[in-house]
């Protein structure tokens, strides 16, 4: 199964190291980011856990959910938040996903449907599962990034695209590249001149008058 932005986010129950869900129930009408890991005690992934433990309430401030995904049972995670707890100063204080029978990743498209969940995989098979989807409130994807074993993701530009969605999802705007709250953005193409006028009554800078240039909206 391919995933493409658009797409409802596949519903699943699973344990968690938070218990179990049952995912669109513990979604409900809130943003998510969830984010996989291939197993264990790998060491870019521990990184990655702890620090999306410390800018935690950055998410929280921002209405957004975070759930993590590894593909080992979740007792197994219990032991690896104590080294990440301790080698990355906050342990996950979110819940983790017990992925171990590779049926969340597979469902996801991160693995063939027809990969087995044989004992003895090591990362190195499961190196595909290292996603990040952020899911919108109607359930919908809305970002997919994947990131091979050995580049620790930038989860500070999550927090900027999910900013740009939440944005754009309220104003009929879109944010330019390397945009950052507070700058300028750009008119939607979707809005004609004469609406743009009802909007924006003081105008906009338009280098071209396909390209409309406004203040960030409040």
């Amino acid at each position: 199964m391919t995933l493409a932005l658009g797409d409802i986010a596949p519903d699943f129950e699973a344990d968690t190291t938070e218990g179990p869900i049952h995912f669109h129930e513990w979604l409900g009408d809130s943003w998510a980011v969830l984010f996989s890991h291939p197993k264990d005690f790998t060491p870019v992934c521990t990184t990655e856990l702890g620090y999306m433990a410390s800018i935690k309430p950055e998410f929280d401030r921002r209405g957004v959910k975070i759930i993590g995904l590894s593909a080992d049972p979740t007792d197994k995670h219990a032991e690896w938040a104590k080294d990440i707890a301790e080698t990355q100063g906050t342990a996950p204080n979110y819940p983790v996903i017990g992925d171990s029978d590779l049926v969340v990743s597979k469902l996801y498209g991160m693995l063939p449907a027809d990969t087995e969940a044989r004992d003895g995989r090591t990362p190195a098979d499961n190196q595909t599962v290292r996603n990040v989807f952020v899911i919108g409130p109607d359930k919908k994807i809305k970002l997919i990034l994947v990131y091979p074993m050995t580049t620790g993701r930038n989860f500070d530009e999550v927090l900027r695209v999910i900013d740009s969605l939440q944005l754009t999802a309220n104003h009929k705007v879109a944010t330019p590249a390397n945009w950052k709250p507070g700058e300028d953005v750009i008119i939607a193409g979707s809005v004609s001149d004469d609406q743009a006028k009802e909007i924006y009554p003081d105008g906009w800078k338009a280098p071209r008058p396909w390209l409309r240039i406004v203040p960030q909206p409040k």
